[in-house]
């Protein structure tokens, strides 16, 4: 019971990053590596906010919004400067490492005896009032991005991954909605980096390392198993996320070794991944034989 209750909830905690990387990864159809440096950010930042006094919720709050400026930094290089956005991503991620190192003055940061989100008492069992927190805060955030996909902003979001040429044609600036959706993703992975900080009382500059694996596997199983439900994208990523959480944890309830985790985190996407890509050919094949009927 414990077992699946802990996976839950870091299930949860990385949903919020994979509603982050789905908004940049599905949406705008940008590779984005700045969440490698952007998720420890958050975490950092979070340590740093809250040793000064701040409130947790506020801190928490705050970090969504200086995370946001991680996603600006990357875009600014990618549409100021013309690099490639891959390679603005890695050169916003190796630059932030640096500046991960300066906000507390340590590479990793004990949260014990600070008041964190978590605090809160409401059953008595602390990791299932961790889980209510969470899932209250999940569902603050899943129907906030819902809503605002659903408004002028959010459909010419949409529409930039899409179809640039179309928004250029409606008279609206491609680049103001990149700026937009990159932001809005690297302030969910700030904020999903904060939340795991708090869940395990610690904050470590290592802890962006290979995420952006987490995020992918999170999002294509979430596809892949909900491929035929008429479900949000949102909720595709966060159940995802608890799937893919679920299936390491019983990897290693069998006996996995940790170090052979992020092997077997991997091979499960490479496992999708390939899955898809038959899924696809065969759909393909099926089109052409009816349109050739």
């Amino acid at each position: 019971m414990e077992l699946a209750l802990s996976a839950l909830e870091q299930g949860l905690i990385y949903s919020v990053l994979a509603m982050g990387v789905f908004i940049s990864y599905k949406i705008l159809k940008v590779s984005d590596l700045t969440v490698e440096s952007s998720f420890p950010f958050g975490a950092l930042l979070f340590a740093k906010l809250i040793t000064m006094g701040l409130n947790p919720i506020v801190a928490t709050v705050l970090v969504f919004v200086i995370g946001t400026l991680t996603g600006l930094l990357t875009a600014l290089l990618h549409i100021g400067l013309k690099v490639d956005a891959l390679l603005a991503g890695i050169l916003t991620m190796t630059m932030l490492y640096s500046v991960n190192l300066k906000i507390n003055g340590y590479p990793n940061v004990s949260l014990v005896g600070e008041k964190l989100i978590f605090d809160f008492t409401i059953t008595g069992n602390e990791l299932l009032d961790k889980i209510i927190v969470l899932l209250i805060i999940i569902a603050i955030v899943k129907t906030i991005i819902d809503l605002f996909l659903k408004t002028e902003y959010g459909y010419l979001l949409i529409t930039t991954g899409d179809n640039k040429t179309l928004v250029k044609s409606l008279g609206q600036n491609v680049n103001k909605y990149i700026v937009l959706g990159l932001m809005l993703a690297n302030g969910l992975v700030a904020l999903s980096g904060s939340l795991l900080a708090q869940s395990n009382s610690f904050a470590d500059i290592t802890m962006g390392q290979s995420i952006i694996v987490d995020a992918l596997a999170a999002i294509i199983i979430g596809d892949t198993i909900l491929r035929s439900r008429n479900l949000r994208g949102t909720t595709r990523a966060i159940i995802g996320a608890v799937i893919y959480r679920a299936i390491g944890a019983i990897a290693i309830d069998m006996g996995l070794i940790p170090q052979d985790l992020k092997l077997v985190k991997g091979i499960i996407v490479v496992l999708f991944i390939a899955y898809n890509n038959g899924y696809a050919k065969v759909q393909n094949k099926k089109k052409g034989r009816l349109n050739n009927a």
